[in-house]
This record gives structure tokens, sequence and C-alpha cells, in this order.
């Protein structure tokens, strides 16, 4: 722990597999002094009061009932990320405790990663890669095909901040978008990406090429993507999830795959991470997973540390929080 002077902020752990990454240390402790849960349980009487804020870095700590009743000048919790699913919002605020995510931080290097999940897929990137690695003199076979890109029909399904610059970067490439979001968006913005809404996501999901899912976990996105949606979409279509692995129903998704009911599949996220080595998912050589990198820049995120401390300071000081999360 540090000078005392300073509020106290608990983190998981500093460094190794679930904590805050070392390069952003110095920058924490320019504001607060560093509690890590190790220390928190070695001496519980003693620092329990001085925590004030806790740090979530993917999801670490674990925030329940006894976390918090142990806490009790706690204020405020910011997390490293978009999706709250994992915190119980009902139950932080009933404590009086504030809540912050990171929004402006996480849209652009998650966009690029629903970019280049639906590049890899479409162009067989990583198949591309073993076969120059691994093929003999005949190098690549004629037939050794993609998909084009340019041209092809992009529908989004979640079009907040990052579903939106996701049509940004599908522009560039000359693509046609669909998007499906609860609320319209303002005809200059549509206008602005070439963008066409979608009232129903039915019809979305039957002209599509491509079908990016970029929602919040909610019990009403749960599943959103079953059988009867990829039932929907075309055969040779691709569905991209960069949201929250439980929005796709993955066994359906596994026996379309199978089945030939759509082309393939890339995901940067699963349920659970990582998945069972014995997974269908895993055996399918349509489908391409990446393990939940769609923040993972040096700059995206040193950018959620400042938003989170931004939010921190902002909530001890009396003062509105910029990324504020209400409970439900």
């Amino acid at each position: 722990m540090e000078g005392e002077e300073l509020p106290g902020l608990l983190v998981n752990e500093i460094g190794g597999l679930h904590g805050i990454l070392d390069s952003h240390v110095a920058f924490l402790r320019k504001h607060f002094y560093l509690v890590t849960m190790r220390e928190l349980l070695e001496n519980r009487k003693l620092v329990s009061k001085k925590v004030q804020a806790i740090y979530l870095w993917w999801h670490k700590p674990v925030v329940d009932r006894e976390l918090l009743q142990s806490l009790p000048n706690l204020k405020v919790i910011a997390n490293s990320g978009v999706g709250m699913d994992h915190l119980d919002l009902k139950l932080v605020a009933s404590f009086g405790v504030k809540m912050a995510n990171a929004p402006r931080a996480v849209s652009s290097s998650t966009a690029d990663t629903g970019m280049a999940l639906l590049l890899a897929s479409a162009r067989r990137l990583v198949e591309g890669h073993h076969v120059a690695i691994y093929s003999g003199p005949g190098h690549c076979e004629a037939n050794f095909l993609g998909v084009q890109v340019t041209g092809a029909t992009l529908g989004i399904i979640g079009m907040g901040s990052i579903g939106y610059k996701i049509a940004l970067r599908a522009k560039a490439f000359e693509m046609n978008i669909l998007y499906h979001n609860r609320t319209r968006r303002k005809e200059q913005e549509e206008r602005a990406v070439g963008a066409t809404y979608c009232e129903r996501a039915d019809e979305l999901l039957r002209q599509a090429d491509f079908v990016m899912v970029v929602v919040s976990l909610t019990p009403q996105t749960h599943k959103l993507i079953g059988k009867r949606e990829l039932e929907l979409m075309k055969p040779t279509a691709t569905l991209i999830n960069i949201s929250r692995g439980a929005v796709v129903d993955q066994e359906a998704l596994a026996a379309a795959l199978r089945a030939g009911v759509i082309r393939a599949a890339a995901l940067d996220v699963t349920y659970p991470e990582p998945l069972p080595r014995d997974h269908a998912l895993l055996k399918l050589k349509n489908v391409l997973i990446t393990p939940h990198l769609g923040i993972k820049t040096d700059k995206a995120t040193y950018r959620i540390t400042e938003e989170a401390v931004e939010n921190i300071r902002a909530a001890l000081n009396g003062l509105p929080m910029p990324s504020e999360v209400l409970p439900g």
C-alpha cells in the first residue's frame, strides 16, 4: 500500500493473469494507493475502511455481497470495458455504490477486431498461413478461394458506438450496410455511412452476407442468435460475434456450421472463455476463434485505465461521472 493521503483503490492483483497491467501501475499510483485482494484478505480490519473504489480488470475481483459488506467506505466501481453483465447492478446500487464503464476507450479497438475477424474469415487468412508454412511443393491449390468483401452486404445487429464505427470501416470496403437496433439512428448518421435500417432483425438476417453481433448481454439478448435465426441466414453467410459469447446459442451454431446452414463463423467471444477443449466448435474448420482480443491493444487498454480514473475521481469528488452506469 502507498501513501495514505490518497484514496484506496482495490484491484485484483498487479500483473499476472487477472491483474492490472504493470505498465498502468505508475499512472494509477499518481491518484490512488493500490490495495490488492490479497492485501485485503490478509489485513481486512486494517485495510477495508481505506478502500473507496474498485477497479475491475477483466471482471476481477469478483464483486459479491460479502465483498460489498466488507468495504464500508466504498463509493464507486469502475469497469475496464463496456459490458456490465458480470455485475449485479441492483445489488451494487443497494449499497449506495456508483458504477461506471469505459465506452469511449473501447469502441475503436473493438470495431477494428470485428473487421479483422470479418476479413480473416472471408479471405481464409489463418488457413492460408498454415498452407504457406506446412504445404509441400504444390504450395496452394487453385481452388483455395475466399469470399469477396467489397460489394458484399454487412448486417450489423446493435448500432451503438461500436456498431457505428464498424459501419464506418465497412463503408471504406464499399460494403452495403444494413443494421438493426432498438432505436433507429438519425437520418444524417445513416447517410454518413450509407446504412439502411431494418426494423426487424429477420429482414437483416435474410439479406446479409456477413452478420456481425454487437449488443450488450442482457436477459433479452441471451441466445439472441439461435437455431431459428441461423436458418434465416444465407447458406453462404458468415456470423461474427464480438459482443458476449452467451448472445449466441453455441450448440445451435456448431450444428449449423456442421450442416452447412451457414458458411462460417468468426468469434472473439465464447461462453465460457476459454471453451472446454472438447467443445464442438473447436473441432470445426469453418470457425475462427480468438481469445477475446477486442480491446487488447496498448493504447486502448491504457485509455481504459485513464477513463476509469476519470470516472472514479469524479465520483469521489461528488461530480457527475462521464460514463456512469445505472441499474436497469
